[in-house]
């Protein structure tokens, strides 16, 4: 860990702090704090910044209840920019928008961006407007039991691909397994979310349990 007075502010004692979902990896904003702002964030473990514009410290969520609950605090290489995992309460952006990065200015006709979150968008809307000819919407269509059979057979699958060790093979059945899996998941009603939290709290008991372990060895 670098202590604050290791962060290289500038001429207005300011620094810039990009705050990223630390779930969906997203680009919520781009806010400036300066060294009071900062410390308030580290000892309430919510975004404090520095408003340019009212020239007054700014926490954000205090009007709305949109509140950033800080995962962690990282400087750049320089040490003159912050990246700030938040896990946020609702929108980051004051005109209601997610983040305040909604507006394409360019993008590849060869590379495409993917995220899990995207891909959960995109089978929801399957089941919420279901298309004629679509794999998904089928699923949907006919039901939990068809949807679970699906996501055992791909289980089984991923089992002989990987008992074969052939790993080319292997990946392609395990994307077969999370894709009918999150079809589940919609089905369920169950968001990516819930399977972070989850895994986070797992995370946290796993760590306790190594701890206990190392203490109980000495």
């Amino acid at each position: 860990m670098i202590n604050i007075s290791e962060l290289k502010f500038d001429e207005k004692g300011l620094i810039p702090a990009i705050v990223v979902d630390s779930v969906t990896k997203r680009v919520l904003t781009l806010a400036y704090m300066n060294e009071e702002s900062l410390k308030i964030s580290m000892e309430k473990g919510l975004t404090c910044f520095w408003s340019r514009s009212r020239q007054e410290l700014w926490l954000k969520g205090e009007t709305s209840g949109n509140y950033q609950h800080i995962v962690s605090i990282t400087a750049d290489c320089d040490k003159d920019a912050l990246v700030v995992m938040v896990e946020p309460d609702g929108p980051a952006c004051h005109l209601g928008t997610t983040s305040c990065f909604e507006n394409p200015v360019w993008e590849s006709d060869t590379l495409q961006e993917f995220s899990y979150e995207g891909l959960m968008e995109l089978i929801r809307g399957r089941k919420t407007n279901p298309q004629e000819g679509s794999y998904t919407t089928y699923l949907f269509d006919k039901g939990l039991d068809k949807i679970l059979k699906k996501v055992g057979e791909e289980c089984t699958e991923v089992i002989i691909a990987a008992k074969a060790e052939d790993k080319p093979e292997t990946i392609y059945e395990i994307a077969d397994l999370c894709y009918h899996t999150m079809v589940l998941m919609i089905e369920q009603g169950i968001s990516l979310e819930d399977i972070h939290r989850e895994l986070a709290s797992r995370h946290v008991i796993d760590k306790k349990v190594k701890q206990e372990k190392m203490t109980g060895d000495n």
